[in-house]
Formats: C-alpha cells, structure tokens, sequence
C-alpha cells in the first residue's frame, strides 16, 4: 500500500507526498563498530506535568530513559546532558543533575552500556561571572558531580568563561587547573557560535588558526588528562586541520553534523570518532552504517549514511541552534515519545515547511521507522496548522 500525506509548499500549496522509503531493519544485537560513536541524546518533555514550560519544563523520564536504552541497543554510547538534551535551552542544571544520575544508574543494569556526562558551567550565570576563579569553581561543582556518580565527563564549552577570559592564556589557566583535577580522561568540546552565540570568540580568537593554537596548546600540556576533543564548527576542512594536529593517542570527535559521513569514513590517513546530535535522529541508519564500515564495506557504508545527511543539513539550518526541534520531531514522528512537545516550548522554534522538509528527506533516506505511524502524526500536525 503506497502512503500519501498533503504536505505544504515553499508556494503556499498543498502537494500530495508519496512516501517511498523503506525502514532499516533492527540488528538482533548492539552490533560492533571500529569507530568511537556518541549519540548525544534528547530529553523528553512531560506536557501533563507543565503548567509553566518555560520557566519549569517537566521531564518524562520513563520516556527518556527508554529512548537510551533504544541507543544503547544499536551499538551507541551516549552523550548525556549535552546539547541535544536543550542544556541551557530548557533543561537547567538541577535537571541534569537528575538526567545523568538516571543514566548513569540505568546504564549499570545494560550489558555494554557506556556514556560520557556534560559538565559546564550552565548554573553560574554569564552575567554573574566576575573572574576566571567564579568559572573555575562552576567546572569543578559539575565535574565533581559527574565523578561522584561514577562518571566520565566531558568538558562543555562555557558561556562565562567566552564572557569573562581576555586571551588565550585564561582559556589555558582555567582547562590546566580543570584538568589537572580531573579523575579520568576528559574530552574536550569546541562548540561553534553558529550552536551557541554566546561562545562567540571561544579559545581568546573570533577567529580560526589563533583559536585552533590555543586549543592544541591546552591539549598539548594536558595530554595524559584528555581522551579527546569534539569539534562542531560545521566545516570539514578546520576538524581535519585539527584532526591531523592532535597528539598521538588524543582521539578527535566529530561534531560536525554536515560532514559527519566523509569525516568518519577518514582519508585513508586518519579518520574522526563521532559525538553526534543528529546520530539521535538516524540512529538505526547511523548503526547499521557503522557496522558496514567496521566489516570493511566503504561502498555499503556510504550507500546507508550518505541519504542522512541532507536530512541532517535540513535539521541543523541556521539559525542552528533550534536542530533540536528537528531531533524530537523525529522522534515523535518514529514512535519513541506520544507527543511533540519539548522544554520551553522549543518545537514552536521552526516552522511546518521546516518540518514538511524534514519529513520528505526523512522518508527519502529510510530514516522513518514505522512508516504508517509517521505519515498520521505529519497529517496530524499539518492539520493543526489549516493544512488538513
């Protein structure tokens, strides 16, 4: 039986969308891939516990959790209370907290189970930051956090610390102090302002090759502290710039959600690990690719993850820091939560042709998993905007 849906045009018609694409079949278990690949997973809203979704989201964590445990069988590790999860955009760090101390203790009872915590600086306000020692007191609360609950953390850009640092060498003083306390490995996150504008500047420079030194520097006298460093600036060419840098034994992630398929796949020199938002939104697809690489099959691999990434391109548009709407929207629209609903209202962030689009590329590359359930919830939706 061949699906249709009315969608909405850039021309202000309705068109009729026939679905054509075919779900990707579930392994029977987590499968092995010979790449590092985080998810960096959502959150999802608890809309009949809100009565102020902007000021007090409510979080359904029976559902949250459940969407792990969904990661974790396709072979993920999970990047928790990152980005993705809308840390600084709806979940606060009281909501963290409670976010990586469910993780961590679901992951304990998951055979194989891993993940890596966000620890920043998120609940010492910009503005109230005064000196490097303010920020520096704020990563230690968080990573503390983390470590206590058995944790691995993964240091998140600060938005006091863009506010506050005057030059490269504060950027140096407050990741040295950091990470000379740190009980594991860290991996490093450089955030673009294109997630985040409040980072504008991030490493003493708005601008790349005086960051990119700072950043090495830093990793450079820190070198047995770090695991790696997630770089999401969405530019190929500046993450194998650092990529072919980093010391031996320091991994690099990528973060770039538009390349991810040829930054992963590597130059047949070096090759990037992954730490991806948009691996939450394609994660069967992303699995099943990455076994195929880990088997050996450039050309399979390519044929799975390469129809992902003008979806995730879509997703991740400017103004790129709402991709988190076109996550939780898949979502919904894939059957892991009952609702499109999200923290501080943040769906009403993108609008229906941004979601029409999503939906058309989504079925163009295989990524909806339950076809029929899809195609109801995307008429569902265009109804309540007067497209029904």
């Amino acid at each position: 039986m061949t699906l249709t849906v009315n969608l909405p045009a850039a021309d202000g018609s309705v068109e009729e969308y026939r679905l054509v694409g075919t779900p990707i079949e579930r392994p029977s278990r987590p499968p092995v891939f010979n790449r590092i690949a985080y998810a960096a997973a959502h959150v999802v809203s608890d809309p009949k516990a809100e009565t102020d979704p902007w000021d007090r989201p409510a979080i359904d964590w029976d559902a949250t959790i459940a969407f792990r445990r969904h990661l974790w069988s396709l072979g993920f590790r999970i990047a928790e209370a990152m980005d993705t999860s809308q840390r600084g955009m709806g979940l606060d760090w009281a909501g963290a907290q409670e976010l990586i101390g469910r993780s961590l203790a679901e992951a304990r009872h998951i055979e194989g189970a891993d993940l890596a915590c966000g620890a920043g600086t998120d609940h010492l306000p910009a503005a109230d930051a005064r000196s490097l020692d303010d920020i520096i007191k704020a990563y230690e609360t968080q990573i503390e956090f983390v470590e206590k609950n058995g944790g691995r953390a993964i240091m998140m850009a600060s938005r006091a610390l863009a506010r506050v640092a005057k030059s490269a060498d504060d950027y140096g003083k407050v990741y040295g102090r950091i990470l000379s306390q740190a009980k594991d490995k860290v991996v490093l996150h450089w955030l673009g302002d294109m997630f985040d504008p409040n980072l504008r500047g991030y490493w003493g420079s708005q601008q790349f090759e005086p960051a990119l030194e700072c950043v090495l520097s830093i990793i450079a006298e820190n070198k047995s502290k770090v695991e790696g460093i997630k770089i999401s600036l969405l530019d190929n060419e500046k993450e194998v710039r650092l990529r072919n840098n980093l010391p031996v034994g320091v991994l690099c992630f990528t973060g770039d959600d538009f390349n991810y398929a040829e930054l992963i796949e590597g130059d047949g020199k070096r090759y990037s690990h992954a730490l991806l938002g948009i691996f939450d939104a394609v994660a069967p697809s992303a699995s099943k690719a990455l076994a195929l690489l880990a088997d050996g099959d450039i050309s399979k691999f390519r044929s799975v993850i390469e129809p992902t990434v003008p979806l995730s391109r879509k997703i991740f548009e400017a103004p790129t820091q709402y991709y988190k709407a076109g996550v939780v929207f898949l979502a919904w629209l894939n059957g892991h939560q009952s609702h499109f609903s999200m923290p501080a209202g943040l769906q009403s962030a993108r609008g229906i042709l941004h979601y029409a689009d999503i939906f058309r590329l989504a079925d163009k590359a295989n990524v909806l998993d339950r076809p029929e359930l899809a195609a109801r919830r995307m008429t569902s939706l265009a109804s309540v905007y007067g497209m029904g």
